[in-house]
């Protein structure tokens, strides 16, 4: 991924967590980084980045983007052209895949602690992929199904 598309997915994940549902423009992003941290780069400036004009950031954009993205800054440089994400061999478990996958994820989506705490929870226990076939039937039942199950429960543990 180039930086600008990482700076075009930034923008989405920031627009959905801010609850735009719909990416930020750059207009936003430049007027909230303002309000927020006292600083921005302009509007001109992020619109070069994201259509390749400009490849590089200067290391004080770098930081000040990583801050309002919440990202480590050598996340904001373009990755090698044959660059992976995924693992090329097989090592480990396919679980410990899946632990790591949960983990990263935890932190992603720390501005939804529901949402963290779950994938972390998920994370610790010894076999994760029970808990999501578990989940998985759950959510064949409606919301008041599963209250009434919590209910019940809740109720039993309170008789003994």
């Amino acid at each position: 991924m180039n930086l600008a598309e990482k700076i075009k997915h930034l923008r989405e994940v920031e627009g959905e967590l801010r609850g735009f549902n719909r990416p930020m423009t750059q207009m936003e992003v430049v007027k909230t980084m303002h309000q927020e941290l006292g600083v921005s780069i302009s509007q001109a400036y992020l619109s070069q980045l994201e259509s390749s004009k400009r490849l590089h950031l200067t290391a004080s954009s770098r930081d000040l983007l990583a801050r309002f993205f919440k990202v480590h800054p050598g996340y904001l440089v373009s990755d090698p052209p044959d660059y992976s994400t995924d693992l090329l061999t097989e090592v480990g478990q396919e679980s410990d895949r899946l632990g790591t996958w949960l983990i990263a994820n935890a932190a992603e989506w720390r501005r939804e602690p529901v949402l963290s705490e779950l994938l972390q929870l998920l994370a610790e226990v010894e076999e994760p992929r029970r808990y999501l076939a578990v989940f998985r039937t759950f959510m064949e039942l409606s919301i008041e199904e599963l209250e009434a199950i919590i209910d019940a429960l809740d109720m039993q543990e309170e008789a003994e």
